[in-house]
């Protein structure tokens, strides 16, 4: 009753929309979006691989039953196994889950960091039984530059707002915040447009754990706001195991899939990347495996 109260005198003076639909924001609460939109982002429910979190088509799953030892696995993940041991994310990079990555992003809605925290939080807390309760949790760095003129590294927020409410919900679990450990030495190209392929060539390089006393022998949780062709993921994983770091677990907001790219290429959608607009062209290929190389999501990182 108080609670409700304080709603209704807060949003009548200081009323307020969503940012993703615009609708007036009815609870005191310092998220700019609203419930219903936070409700509609669900928690992915298909069959993934267990290794890097892509979804299996029915293809893939009869393909990965041929291997009943290693287990669901997708076709890259088979070939070349990643540094990491498991990669998890909460839902599909998809409607509003995909207005709020970007906004947080590209302009400085930072916070959007409180509620896509809560979600990451949701996927970590699926590594339980799994991870080692002493989690070593670094979020993907940014090149300084382009974190300077982005004014924060969206990674961090996130990273940071999951601790805090696992620190909550899972009270056991040890959790040590060191961002800083890893640096982004190389100013890639932006990763848009570019292959599979590409993208792991474009990233050579790119990451240099400068502090290894801070992961050395621990497990780490490494964290970003999406997960694309896992190109990042990898190198970032690779850096840290040289470094001496034990088990990786790799957790993300977002997880592109391949039939979602697909439906974005079936037509024009357009954002905001950087100071540029950017246009997608619907895509003349048939999308099915990973490994065809023939799509990339507008995202810049991932």
């Amino acid at each position: 009753m108080v609670r409700a109260a304080v709603d209704d005198l807060v949003t009548t003076i200081f009323p307020g929309d969503c940012v993703v639909c615009s609708e007036p924001l009815l609870r005191a609460d310092a998220s700019p979006v609203c419930e219903d939109c936070l409700g509609s982002v669900r928690a992915q429910t298909m069959t993934l691989c267990r290794r890097c979190g892509e979804a299996l088509d029915m293809e893939g799953v009869r393909y990965a039953g041929q291997f009943p030892v290693e287990g669901l696995l997708c076709a890259p993940c088979r070939m070349v196994a990643p540094d990491f041991e498991r990669a998890v994310a909460f839902a599909a990079y998809e409607d509003g889950l995909r207005e709020m990555v970007q906004m947080l992003k590209y302009e400085r809605v930072s916070a959007l960091a409180k509620p896509l925290g809560r979600m990451l939080a949701r996927a970590v807390e699926t590594l339980e039984g799994e991870a080692g309760n002493e989690l070593v949790v670094i979020a993907v760095p940014l090149f300084p530059s382009k974190e300077r003129r982005r004014g924060y590294n969206q990674a961090v927020l996130i990273a940071d707002s999951a601790m805090d409410e696992l620190r909550k919900s899972r009270p056991a679990w040890r959790l040590r915040g060191a961002h800083g450990a890893m640096r982004r030495v190389k100013d890639t190209e932006s990763q848009f447009g570019l292959s599979s392929r590409q993208r792991r060539v474009n990233l050579r390089n790119a990451f240099a754990v400068v502090d290894p006393s801070a992961v050395a022998g621990s497990e780490v949780l490494l964290v970003d706001d999406i997960y694309t062709t896992g190109a990042t993921a990898r190198a970032c994983s690779q850096e840290l195991r040289r470094a001496g770091a034990g088990k990786i677990w790799v957790a993300t907001v977002s997880r592109a899939q391949v039939e979602t790219v697909a439906m974005w290429s079936a037509e024009t959608a357009a954002w905001e990347f950087g100071q540029r607009w950017v246009e997608l062209k619907p895509c003349e290929a048939v999308l099915t495996q990973r490994e065809s190389e023939v799509w990339g999501d507008a995202i810049g990182e991932g």
